[in-house]
């Protein structure tokens, strides 16, 4: 699986701190701490008909994420959606967009780790692109990766943070072994998530997901388990081990570049009878619903 070019963004307009710039025109400070370590939070945001879905809560974990890291001078919500309204509104953007919501701690005076060294406050980039949900709706192929998802004891998943080698790595090994991304597991050998999205396995009728401990608490994961107390479909959170993905009726991924994606195979072993199931289209066109009616509307021009 490999994401594809939209020729429509050939011309994207993006923001730093406000400042709106052409797609190849430079915006970002080489003393900027994104640059220098890795030192920002993100947020992936999706644009339905005029609406991005849930909006506040991704902007309260932004927000959470860079209060852990001492940002200084956070840009308060009312701030960030002006910004990304103008942006949307620069490119005309109103549907089938993904965006790229990134914050870092700023620029720095000279180049070094030490936050002291951070005297202007936060970089906000807005980086909009028109882009469809990523994922292959006939099923993906995953294999397990031999790079685990650290817990709290190394880096707190709870910071959606942009330091994603970790993340990166176990993506090269599915490259390279042919799969679309990777299975990875927790310090104790538990399922934590893909190199990408969160995981559910369904057994029997009843959805499983994994504990939180080692992946971040992704907003379409917290969705679809909304979505399945409304609709009486059972769910349970639980340690999960390979062989209970290898063997479950059905696997699905969420996330907010994916959406919804069934897994048809992980490490050679057919998942269930091979292709998406029942139960994943069944999620799946429940959180379409739910994503484009219930988004919230931001004031963009026709």
């Amino acid at each position: 699986m490999l994401q594809r070019y939209d020729e429509r963004n050939a011309n994207l307009i993006y923001s730093v701190n406000g400042v709106l710039r052409g797609r190849d025109e430079p915006g970002i400070s080489p003393f900027d701490s994104v640059v220098q370590g890795g030192d920002g939070v993100w947020e992936g945001l999706r644009l339905y008909d005029g609406r991005i879905y849930g909006l506040h809560q991704h902007l309260d974990r932004l927000r959470r994420s860079a209060l852990a890291l001492r940002f200084e001078q956070i840009p308060a919500q009312e701030e960030i959606i002006r910004t990304l309204t103008d942006t949307l509104n620069a490119n005309r953007m109103r549907d089938g967009v993904h965006v790229r919501l990134t914050l870092t701690r700023g620029v720095k005076v000279t180049s070094g780790m030490d936050p002291r060294l951070n005297t202007a406050g936060c970089t906000l980039i807005v980086l909009p692109e028109f882009k469809a949900p990523v994922y292959d709706t006939t099923g993906l192929k995953l294999i397990t990766a031999s790079v685990r998802r650290p817990g709290p004891d190394v880096l707190d998943p709870k910071i959606h943070h942009n330091n994603l080698i970790n993340s990166i790595l176990a993506k090269i090994e599915a490259n390279l072994a042919g799969a679309d991304d990777a299975v990875m597991l927790d310090g104790r050998g538990f399922v934590a998530e893909t190199n990408a999205t969160n995981l559910f396995a369904v057994v029997n009728g009843e959805l499983l997901t994994p504990y939180t401990h080692a992946c971040p608490e992704g907003i379409t994961r917290e969705t679809v388990l909304q979505l399945s107390a409304t609709h009486k479909i059972p769910y349970r959170l639980a340690d999960l081990s390979l062989t209970q993905l290898y063997t479950a009726d059905e696997v699905f991924c969420t996330g907010t570049m994916g959406e919804i994606a069934g897994i048809t195979e992980i490490d050679s072993r057919p998942i269930g009878a091979g292709k998406t199931g029942p139960m994943t289209a069944r999620i799946a066109q429940l959180y379409s619903d739910h994503a484009k009616a219930t988004g919230v509307a931001l004031e963009l021009t026709d």
